[in-house]
């Protein structure tokens, strides 16, 4: 039976107001806010989960 890595990513998603003089700075704003915990995203943002798996690849290890 092969082996796999299966990487699970999940998507948490807010709005919020942000008054700016352009796209840029409101972007910069959101993302200085973001990383000072004004804004904390939890289980009732989650908008969607994907899965990827990846055959994992054989060491030199495992093949002898």
């Amino acid at each position: 039976m092969a082996k796999y890595d299966v990487t699970i990513t999940e998507t948490l998603q807010t709005t919020v107001e942000i008054e700016a003089r352009d796209r840029f700075h409101a972007e910069q704003l959101a993302s200085d806010n973001w990383r000072n915990s004004e804004y904390i995203l939890d289980a009732e943002h989650f908008q969607g989960v994907s899965f990827e798996a990846r055959l994992q690849q054989k060491s030199r290890d495992q093949e002898r």
